[in-house]
């Protein structure tokens, strides 16, 4: 327990297999090996909501998992054929889903670049968070969300607070997640309290 806080960090994802055993776990098929001694040392926080503007239901598992049927909603007939993931996602009510294993590649970024480095789906952890750019996430979801960055870290200690970024940061001009419903000050700030 952290003197500071009083509260527990969550434990570290399993060494071998890179799943959190604080996660529901839902595997996708959308994720494939990093390349030979890739450092992970970004970590890239998203936002979804499927249909756009409204949470709840099975639409952004189905998407996840290549199930996201076109008939459900006139939206999901521009998205059904994408073959998209992240490594995690964080619901309204705070639960946390689990859809690639960390030591595997997410295809969370797209085309994206940071520090020079291009094709950040290699070297990077993608958290989702269900919401959107523009409206205030849970505190549910901070709640989730630290604890789950501090167990990340302690797999992969090379992400650095100047090494979590939002979409928006890695794609300028083609993404705009998390947006200003983001409260970077909160998350980073309750990071630096419990000493991460």
């Amino acid at each position: 327990m952290n003197a500071t806080t009083g509260s527990t960090p969550a434990p570290a994802p399993d060494t071998a297999t890179g799943w959190l055993a604080t996660a529901r776990h839902c595997p996708s098929p959308n994720c494939d090996a990093r390349p030979l001694e890739t450092l992970v040392d970004l970590l890239v926080i998203h936002c979804i909501s499927l249909p756009p503007g409204e949470f709840g239901g099975t639409w952004i598992e189905q998407l996840f998992l290549n199930q996201l049927d076109p008939a459900q909603h006139p939206y999901f007939r521009a998205i059904a054929n994408l073959r998209v993931s992240a490594h995690l996602l964080i619901r309204r009510n705070g639960e946390l889903v689990q859809y690639v294993d960390l030591h595997q590649r997410a295809w969370h970024a797209g085309v994206s670049t940071f520090n020079g480095r291009t094709d950040c789906n290699d070297f990077s952890i993608g958290i989702e968070l269900e919401g959107t750019d523009n409206s205030p996430f849970t505190d549910a979801q901070y709640e989730r969300l630290i604890p789950t960055t501090q167990a990340i870290r302690r797999l992969f200690p090379a992400i650095t607070p100047e090494r979590i970024l939002g979409h928006q940061h890695i794609a300028p001009g083609r993404k705009t997640d998390p947006g200003s419903g983001f409260n970077w000050e909160r998350y980073l700030g309750s990071l630096y309290a419990r000493r991460w």
